[in-house]
């Protein structure tokens, strides 16, 4: 049972979420929303011209366990000409795994603006 869901919050940012041995609710759709939202300001500036794109997929690792990081929750996007995200976190519970994947996620993008503001310096 795989599912996909397109929205786009921002003309600036589309999620598209593939849900896989898990249902797909409206409240898990806003729930990535709204933490991907947050990250958002930080993205602004690899936004070259069009719009970002962030691949989200949230899922079971099976159907039969039901103790253990059983959810899965990843996330990839392109930034920039040759940098792309990607991020994959595991936990007990769907929305923890979403929290840690936003968390991870303002590490990279701190990193990578890190060093563009690096090579910034080098050249002048």
């Amino acid at each position: 049972m795989s599912r996909f869901f397109v929205f786009c919050y921002n003309e600036s940012m589309k999620i598209e979420i593939k849900s896989t041995l898990l249902d797909l609710t409206p409240a898990i759709k806003e729930y990535i929303e709204i933490k991907l939202k947050s990250a958002e300001k930080m993205l602004s500036r690899f936004e070259q011209g069009g719009e970002l794109t962030a691949f989200v997929e949230i899922a079971r690792t099976s159907k039969h366990h039901k103790r253990g990081e059983v959810f899965y929750a990843e996330l990839t996007m392109q930034m920039g000409k040759n940098k792309t995200i990607r991020i994959e976190e595991y936990n007990k519970d769907i929305r923890a795994a979403i929290d840690s994947l936003k968390d991870v996620l303002k590490i990279h993008i701190a990193k990578i603006k890190g060093e563009a503001e690096t090579k910034k310096k080098k050249i002048k």
